[in-house]
C-alpha cells in the first residue's frame, strides 16, 4: 500500500478546526486516518497551512466542444485543481450545447482524464432556444443534476413553469434532486446592454442594463417555484434586490439556493470607466451597494454559494472595444484568493461557500465537500493563507488570459490539492 500525508497543518471542515495530519490511501483514494506524527510514503508539507474539503464549483465554461481554442477540459481542470477545486460543474453553452446524451457522453469522455472531477450540466431547452423542452430524462441517466439555460435565461414563464414541474416529476437512480438553475434577466428590459445602467453608463456612453431586468426575473420564478413547489438555483445574482428577494423566499420557506461570483462581491461598474473590456461581464458589474449587499447576503447564509463563473475567451476576442467584446472573466485560479483578500470573513468562514454547500447543491456529496475523517474520500485542498501572488493573466494555467483581475496582489493560494488520493497539484504546481 502506497501512502501520501500532508503534515503539520491545520484540518477544517463541518466540524471544526483542529490540528492534525492526514494519512490518504492512495490506491483506494480514500483517508486513512487524521491525528498527530503521521507519515507516508510520500510527505506534503502543510506547515502554515489549512487542509479543507475540495472545493466544488457549480458554474465554469470550459470551452469542450466548439470553443477549444479558449478552453479545453484538460486545461480547465488542470486551472481548477490549482484553484483546489476537485470537482466543476462544466456550463452547457458549447457548440453544439449539451442538449443531448451524445454531447454529454463526449464530455464525459474527454473528462476520464481530467484533474479533477467534471460535471456536465445540462440545457433546460432545446438548442437554448426556450422552446422545447431537453430531454432531462437521458441526461439524468448520465449523471447530469443542473440544468441551465445559463446567460440568456428561461424568457417565457409558461416553458419555465413546465421546465420545473418536468424536474420535479424526474426520480434519479442516485435520488438527487435534478437542479433547474436560472441565469439571466428580461430580455426586452436588457435590450443591448453592456454594463450597468446608471451613473457611469450615462458618462461613458455606453448602453445600460438595469438591475430591474435581473430582479424581475427573480422575482417572476420565486412566484414559479412558489407555484409548483419545486425548488430552483439562482445562478449569478448581482443586485441588492435580488438578494432581498431570495432572503425573503428562503424566509418563507421556499426551496431555493443562490449563487455569486467572485468579481460581483469585488469590482463595481466604476472599473469600466477604462473602457478595458476585462471589466465586461455577465451580468455586468453593479454599484457599491449591490456589492455590499452580496457581502451581506453571504454572511447571512442567503447566498448559499462562491461560484467562479469561469468565462474563457481568445484574446482577440476580449481585445475588441468594450462594447464588441463578449463578457466573461477566467476565475478559477483566483476565486479563493480573490475572496480571501476582498471579505472579512476568514477561511472559516469561505470554505463551506467553496466545498460542502456548492457539493450539496449538485448532489455530489458522496465524494466531495466531506469532513476529513477516516474512511472519507480523499478530496482535499491544502490551502496556505498567507502566500502572496501577483495575478497575471498569461501565467494561469487555462488557455485563456481574459482575468478581471490582472496585476491584483492577492493574498491566500492552495498549496496542494489532492484528487481522489492523488496530488494533482503539490508546492503550487501542476503534478501533470
Amino acid at each position: 500500500m502506497s501512502t501520501t500525508a500532508i503534515k503539520g497543518g491545520l484540518v477544517l471542515d463541518q466540524t471544526g478546526e483542529r490540528s492534525g495530519d492526514v494519512l490518504v490511501d492512495d490506491a483506494t483514494g480514500l483517508i486513512i486516518e487524521v491525528g498527530a506524527d503521521l507519515s507516508g510514503d510520500v510527505d506534503l508539507d502543510a506547515s502554515g497551512c489549512t487542509v479543507v474539503p475540495g472545493f466544488v464549483d457549480l458554474h465554469a465554461d470550459l470551452g469542450q466542444p466548439g470553443h477549444e481554442a479558449a478552453e479545453t477540459i484538460e486545461s480547465g481542470s488542470r486551472a481548477a485543481a490549482l484553484g483546489g477545486y476537485t470537482a466543476v460543474v462544466a456550463m452547457p453553452a458549447t457548440e453544439p450545447c449539451a442538449d443531448s446524451a451524445t454531447v454529454v457522453a463526449d464530455v464525459l469522455a474527454a473528462a476520464a482524464t481530467a484533474l479533477c472531477d467534471i460535471k456536465p450540466a445540462g440545457t433546460i431547452s432545446l438548442g437554448r432556444e426556450g422552446n422545447e423542452l431537453a430531454p432531462r430524462g437521458e441526461l439524468s441517466d448520465l449523471g447530469v443534476r443542473l440544468f441551465s439555460d445559463q446567460g440568456q435565461g428561461v424568457q417565457d414563464a409558461g416553458f419555465m413553469r413546465r421546465a420545473l414541474q418536468y424536474a420535479g416529476s424526474i426520480a434519479t437512480g442516485d435520488g438527487a434532486p435534478l437542479v433547474v438553475a436560472q441565469q439571466g434577466s428580461e430580455a426586452a428590459l436588457a435590450r443591448s446592454g453592456v454594463m450597468h445602467e446608471g451613473e457611469w453608463s450615462s458618462r461613458l456612453g455606453l448602453a445600460g442594463s438595469p438591475a430591474e431586468a435581473e430582479e424581475l426575473m427573480v422575482m417572476r420564478d420565486l412566484s414559479l417555484v412558489r407555484m409548483t413547489g419545486v425548488g430552483m438555483h439562482f445562478q449569478q445574482l448581482s443586485t441588492a434586490r435580488s438578494v432581498e428577494l431570495i432572503r425573503e423566499a428562503k424566509a418563507s420557506g421556499l426551496p431555493v439556493t443562490a449563487e455569486v461570483s467572485p468579481h460581483h462581491l469585488s469590482l463595481t461598474h466604476v472599473a469600466c470607466a477604462s473602457y478595458d473590456p476585462r471589466f465586461r461581464l455577465d451580468p455586468p458589474l453593479r454599484t457599491q451597494g449591490d456589492v455590499d449587499a452580496l457581502r451581506e447576503g453571504l454572511v447571512d447564509g442567503t447566498i448559499d454559494v462562491i461560484a467562479t463563473a469561469h468565462s474563457p475567451h481568445v484574446p482577440d476576442a476580449k481585445e475588441r472595444p468594450f462594447d464588441q467584446a463578449p463578457p466573461g472573466t477566467v476565475g478559477l485560479e483566483t476565486a479563493l484568493a480573490v475572496t480571501l483578500t476582498d471579505l472579512d470573513v476568514g477561511l472559516a468562514g469561505l470554505v463551506p461557500l467553496l466545498s460542502w454547500q456548492p457539493a450539496a447543491i449538485a448532489g455530489l456529496t458522496e465524494q466531495h465537500g466531506r469532513p476529513i475523517e477516516a474512511g472519507s474520500p480523499a478530496n482535499l485542498a491544502v490551502v496556505d493563507p498567507a502566500h502572496q501572488w501577483a495575478v497575471k493573466g498569461t501565467e494561469l494555467a487555462s488557455r485563456a488570459s481574459n482575468t478581471a483581475f490582472e496585476g491584483r496582489t492577492l493574498t491566500g493560494k492552495v498549496r496542494h490539492t489532492i484528487h481522489h488520493g492523488v496530488a494533482v497539484v503539490a508546492d503550487f504546481q501542476a503534478t501533470r
